[in-house]
């Protein structure tokens, strides 16, 4: 369950098994329209019932969170990588020198390519070369003189 896509097939499978048990239940509760279901069957299909609304709940918490379980496996806060990415585009419009400007935007890019796999380790290479372009940045203009 490393991906979004692995996730959300979880999630899939979940609301597919919710599916036929809300069939079963039907079909039960179909059978029982003649004579009343003794409470022992009655009991059962509550059960049964109770457990779709489960299966239900968690395939739509997975769906709502695959998104975001990239991000949080990454053990950095959503914070840091707002910060950097603004930083980054901050950086972007005001540098005056074009060649400057490039190694920050592959970072960017190494960033965005990075996220679409769905992997930790090359999002937080990413999310590392652009914090080295932005201090090699701040370092080079440091050292111009004023």
């Amino acid at each position: 369950l490393s991906t979004v896509e692995q996730v959300g097939a979880l999630a899939d499978q979940l609301s597919l098994i919710a599916d036929e048990l809300h069939q079963r239940v039907k079909a039960e509760i179909e059978q029982d329209r003649d004579r009343p279901p003794s409470a022992t069957r009655q009991a059962a299909l509550r059960a049964l019932f109770d457990n779709e609304l489960v299966l239900r709940q968690r395939a739509n918490s997975l769906y709502a969170d695959a998104a975001g379980l990239i991000v949080a496996s990454l053990g950095k806060p959503q914070a840091h990588l707002a910060e950097l990415t603004a930083a980054a585009a901050e950086k972007i419009r005001k540098i005056a020198v074009i060649k400057d400007i490039t190694g920050l935007v592959a970072g960017v890019l190494a960033l965005a390519g990075a996220a679409a796999t769905g992997q930790p380790a090359p999002i937080i290479l990413a999310l590392e070369k652009i914090k080295h372009q932005l201090e090699a940045l701040d370092a080079h203009k440091a050292k111009k003189p004023a």
